[in-house]
């Protein structure tokens, strides 16, 4: 009992300590960015994920939210492009950089729309991708509306698909297309800046990162607009290298696990160093990339 009581108030404080370091998270030169892409559909860049904005007679749909303390700069930006109420906002995925705005939105009058998983996650203590854990979301920032099948939502124009993606970022990832538009939106499960973010501790596998970049590349045309979580906009193309330079690292490495190499040693092997040219900030999640891969292939065994 009275250890157990101690790894309560352990995770008490981490937690408290989390939420203190973002707090104190300097956001005060961030300017947030607004990229046409179609010609109701733009994109939003600031500190944290990137945000989807579709516009129209049916006021405003949106795809993330970035982090609180930005909220009035993306309301402004909002302003600028549409003077329609937020109506919808959907949720790509359960970390801070991408549903930090959720309570700030629902109060502005957005309905939100989520997987099951992530909804569950965001109202209940867990550990975030670094191991620290995370503090309950409020509830007006949780999703009002759930879903895992294919979900449509009729707006603008544009008949919006929230497409659940398995295990892959997270066990609660959502990719959103608008056909209209030809625009797909990943969330973190597919990146242009550094190499796959596994989030084992969200539900992420190696399996669900290859099945939603195959998921990508068939929904997707030559002259589809690929929006990521993170990083430049790309097409098809750029996935499907992004596809094979984590199959051949995969490969690699699972060699070394089966060989019974320690991670240190995987590391060691720069098993990342034939494409880290190739991929913008590879330097900063080379590593992590290998560690989460490791841990995955190992638990597999």
């Amino acid at each position: 009992m009275k250890s157990k009581i101690v790894s309560m108030f352990v995770a008490l404080i981490a937690a408290t300590c989390a939420a203190t370091a973002f707090a104190q998270r300097d956001f005060s030169k961030v300017v947030i960015k607004t990229t046409q892409l179609a010609p109701n559909f733009y994109a939003l860049d600031g500190d944290g994920g990137t945000i989807g904005i579709l516009t129209g007679p049916d006021g405003v749909l949106m795809v993330d939210s970035q982090f609180a303390p930005l909220s009035e700069r993306i309301f402004a930006a909002i302003k600028q492009i549409s003077d329609g109420r937020i109506r919808y906002l959907i949720n790509t995925h359960l970390h801070g950089d991408h549903v930090g705005g959720n309570e700030n939105m629902a109060k502005a009058g957005a309905v939100i729309f989520a997987r099951h998983n992530l909804r569950a996650r965001l109202a209940k203590q867990g550990i975030q991708s670094n191991g620290v854990p995370n503090v309950p979301a409020p509830p007006l920032a949780l999703p009002a509306v759930t879903y895992d099948a294919p979900t449509v939502i009729n707006a603008n124009g544009e008949a919006v698909q929230l497409i659940s993606v398995p295990a892959a970022h997270t066990d609660g990832d959502t990719m959103v297309f608008f056909p209209k538009a030809n625009v797909l939106m990943t969330g973190d499960f597919y990146r242009s800046l550094g190499y796959p973010n596994i989030d084992r501790n969200n539900g992420g596998s190696i399996a669900g990162m290859l099945a939603g970049f195959e998921a990508i590349l068939k929904l997707t045309s030559a002259d589809t607009k690929i929006v990521p979580g993170h990083g430049a906009v790309v097409d098809k193309s750029a996935v499907a290298a992004h596809r094979d330079i984590m199959i051949a690292v995969r490969d690699k490495l699972a060699a070394l696990v089966k060989d019974g190499k320690t991670l240190d040693e995987a590391l060691a092997a720069k098993l990342t160093a034939d494409f880290d040219a190739k991929v913008p900030g590879a330097a900063d999640t080379s590593a992590r990339f290998i560690t989460q891969m490791y841990a995955d292939l190992k638990a597999a065994r």
